[in-house]
């Protein structure tokens, strides 16, 4: 048996372990835009849906309305922590699923009402929120408001969203940026909104909470049309990532909780994603299809997409979304996140010293709070057959 034989071999039981064994948490929420968006926007008056190929191409359901080739960022961390099945979008999920997690995330939508309205319709971060205050409530409904709250506490909450609110808020409407005038008293109106929508979630039993930074968008190919990523636009979203990791030492001053926060804009690199380069993806500015900002519907891609960062002009492929999950969930440099990785946040355990100091959480006894693992679904199946 030949070494290659002998090594695919072993990452493939890797794999596998990933998506049979017991889940390293029992539910994950998630939050954002199109970045981390699984079909929340399908059914939206919108020009921000793609719910078509060659969208999904190498995703195992098709075209569910993600915008990459295959999985989104969020979808690989799930992978990691041993997820039996893709976390699925609002509208799609069943009142049996939703005590795994559910996906809110809506393409061009932002932490401002308001970002994205050029395109259609989108479910803000305060829509998203909503959402969730009802799926809270079914899930309490459920296990009860002791059970329903201890078991909340032990999720996971990704959010990651900002993109938009710079780059089709703040740059693109005049009227906005004219308004704000400064970068920096618009940074300071974004995460005060942020703030209070974060607030709700630990209201409703939000305990271990993931603050993705935002990416180099100042390399996006819509943007980038010299091929040379913009330093001042990049300069300006990596002060406002400062100010996201200043927001997760506050969080983490309150006992029983965990913020962390995922340094994209360096695990990529802001010079032109000399990272992305160096893993093997030596095309960075180039999109996978169309010149369009998304790719048009049913059109044939490039086929060495493996070797591309972006998928189409806005949005990274899925070779480009393992990079950042990789070193997300396994930091690789004491810089890719703070102040821990994933993994390290899963395993985590929340403590009855802490807990009894934090508001609203219920008392959880070891009957109430011992987990069962999911149940297999076809989607654990697919990930099985799929490649990582």
């Amino acid at each position: 048996m030949s070494l290659r034989v002998i090594l695919a071999t072993f990452v493939a039981s890797l794999q596998i372990t990933w998506v049979t064994g017991n889940p390293q948490v029992p539910c994950l929420f998630i939050f954002g835009d199109s970045l981390s968006d699984s079909g929340n926007n399908n059914n939206l008056v919108t020009a921000a849906k793609c719910n078509f190929p060659p969208y999904g191409v190498d995703f195992p359901g098709g075209a569910t309305g993600r915008f990459t080739n295959g999985r989104t960022t969020i979808d690989l961390i799930g992978d990691r922590l041993g997820l039996p099945a893709y976390i699925k979008a609002f509208p799609s999920v069943k009142d049996a699923e939703i005590i795994r997690g559910v996906n809110y995330a809506s393409g061009s939508s932002g932490i401002l009402n308001e970002t994205g309205l050029q395109v259609g319709q989108r479910i803000c971060m305060n829509e998203q929120i909503d959402r969730h205050r009802s799926i809270v409530n079914k899930i309490k409904a459920k296990l009860g408001q002791a059970g329903g709250q201890a078991h909340l506490n032990q999720c996971l909450y990704s959010v990651y969203a900002g993109s938009n609110d710079w780059m089709f808020n703040y740059y693109l409407r005049p009227s906005v940026m004219a308004s704000h005038m400064l970068p920096n008293s618009y940074s300071d109106e974004l995460i005060k909104q942020l703030t209070g929508q974060i607030d709700k979630l630990m209201e409703m039993g939000a305990r271990k909470v993931i603050i993705f930074g935002l990416s180099p968008l100042g390399c996006l190919p819509i943007l980038n049309l010299i091929k040379t990523c913009s330093p001042v636009v990049n300069a300006v979203l990596k002060a406002f990532n400062g100010k996201l990791k200043l927001l997760v030492d506050k969080y983490n001053k309150r006992p029983g909780v965990k913020f962390i926060y995922i340094n994209t804009m360096d695990i990529i690199s802001a010079n032109n994603l000399k990272n992305i380069a160096a893993a093997g993806m030596k095309n960075t500015n180039s999109p996978c299809c169309g010149v369009a900002p998304e790719c048009v519907p049913f059109s044939v891609p490039c086929q060495d997409r493996n070797k591309r960062a972006y998928w189409d002009q806005e949005h990274p492929t899925e070779a480009a979304n393992k990079i950042l999950a990789g070193r997300a969930f396994n930091a690789q440099l004491k810089t890719d996140t703070y102040p821990m990785d994933i993994s390290a946040l899963a395993r985590l355990p929340l403590t009855k010293k802490a807990s009894k100091h934090i508001p609203s959480a219920g008392k959880r006894s070891a009957k109430k709070s011992k987990r069962v693992a999911p149940k297999r679904t076809k989607g654990a199946v697919h990930r099985k057959a799929h490649k990582h």
